[in-house]
């Protein structure tokens, strides 16, 4: 996977991860050649852009020679500021704090992911209801709008979920709501599991233990 800078460097982002090595023993390799006007020092100028695009390459390579975290489970670990990776199956997501609350701003925060997650799981559960209706899903999208709670805790107070759909008969209006609205993230916030917190942490000769339960 190369990327092309402007300033006529090439950099290779690639991943040496062979099967008869432990995976933990993976590696992301980031290569780019000397040029005719290298010296003691190899080093690249990256665009704003271009900076973006080697970040993902890394992130990707990253994920790949990475253990997958199994099947209901997500890890979340700092990447840099208020800006967080997640890991989910091989999956990654970012997120990050506004530049108003301190952050870069370069990626959705915590909570609107949240939202989002109500709203693609909406159009998720909507979209299988028209494929069995014989309804095209040209046309359908969920737009979501929430409001954060003004005291305490912070939370947020209100979220209100508009679907638009594609042309349907009348009778199936009413059925196609009742979907959307027991999408399994919006029955996880109407009855709310179980939670428990655990806290991990480092004692200063480096072992591991908890810390509360």
């Amino acid at each position: 996977m190369k990327l092309h800078t402007r300033c006529g460097r090439t950099i290779n982002v690639t991943r040496f991860a062979p099967e008869e090595l432990p995976a933990r023993m993976g590696r992301v390799v980031l290569d780019t050649s000397f040029s005719t006007h290298d010296e003691d020092e190899l080093w690249a100028s990256l665009t704003a852009e271009e900076a973006r695009r080697l970040a993902g390459l890394l992130l990707y390579q990253a994920a790949a020679v990475e253990p997958e975290p199994g099947p209901g489970a997500v890890e979340v670990v700092p990447v840099v500021g208020d800006a967080y990776e997640i890991r989910v199956r091989g999956h990654v997501l970012t997120v990050d704090q506004p530049l108003t609350d301190g952050g870069k701003d370069t990626a959705p925060t915590p909570v609107e992911l949240f939202v989002a997650a109500v709203a693609s799981c909406a159009a998720h559960y909507a979209g299988r209801f028209l494929d069995r209706h014989g309804v095209g899903r040209d046309g359908l999208s969920v737009r979501a709008r929430f409001r954060m709670a003004n005291d305490r805790p912070a939370r947020v107070a209100s979220l209100t979920l508009t679907v638009v759909a594609p042309e349907l008969p009348p009778e199936k209006v009413a059925a196609l709501r009742a979907v959307v609205a027991h999408c399994t993230v919006s029955n996880s916030l109407t009855r709310p599991p179980e939670t428990e917190l655990r806290v991990i942490h480092s004692s200063p000769d480096g072992a591991r233990g908890p810390l509360e339960t």
